[in-house]
């Protein structure tokens, strides 16, 4: 499966995982200069920003090592242009990371709530 394939897939399985943890998405690859964030959720009135990162072997680390510090950033800089554009700064707001590892077996998500602070 390629990157792009594999990518989109995950999205999907993250976007399920979110729903059923009983939040609402709201907006899927937001995308600025500054980077894309991958799903937008509330959880009640929490704004809840959602990295995805989906592997098929951790040949090169966990997925949650691909989130360095320039990523961070440029989510940070992206969450705060959405924020901007929607007059959402009353909103408390977190970042979230989504792993999602595929195996033979089948699939296995880990949802990392408050992943990372913002970075200016």
């Amino acid at each position: 499966m390629n990157n792009v394939s594999k990518g989109k897939k995950g999205e999907e399985e993250a976007a399920r995982h979110l729903e059923s943890m009983g939040m609402t998405i709201t907006e899927r690859n937001y995308r600025t200069r500054e980077g894309e964030i991958d799903i937008i959720a509330y959880e009640g009135d929490t704004l809840v920003f959602v990295e995805v990162k989906t592997r098929e072997s951790q040949r090169f680390g966990l997925p949650r090592e691909a989130v360095t510090q320039r990523k961070k950033r440029n989510l940070s800089k992206a969450a705060l242009a959405y924020m901007e554009d929607r007059s959402l700064f009353d909103r408390p707001a977190r970042f979230d990371v989504v792993e999602i590892n595929i195996t033979e077996n089948g699939k296995e998500i880990n949802h990392i709530k408050n992943a990372f602070e913002p970075i200016a």
